[in-house]
């Protein structure tokens, strides 16, 4: 199985996890899966200061700008696979 099927199979997998992970993990997991899927961060920071969540993700994704998306892919396939047990 190639790296994208395998990453494609991890992100379905996220998503029937047997408990929510933290928010910590989340937001790992939805920065690499960002990077993983688009490459470096293309959005503008959200406008409002108040949206923590938005600007925790946004925040979290421009910290990997960089990195290649096939190491991306790879340590989210790792963390789900750690998540999974």
């Amino acid at each position: 199985m190639d790296l994208t099927a395998q990453f494609e199979q991890a992100a379905a997998e996220s998503k029937t996890l047997s408990e929510k992970p933290s928010n910590e993990i989340l937001l790992q997991l939805y920065s690499l899966y960002k990077q993983g899927s688009t490459g470096d961060v293309d959005t503008d920071p959200p406008a409002n200061p108040f949206d923590f969540v938005a600007k925790a993700k946004h925040e979290a994704w421009a910290a990997l700008k960089g990195k290649s998306k096939e190491a991306a892919m790879q340590e989210y396939i790792d963390l789900v696979h750690r998540l999974k047990g």
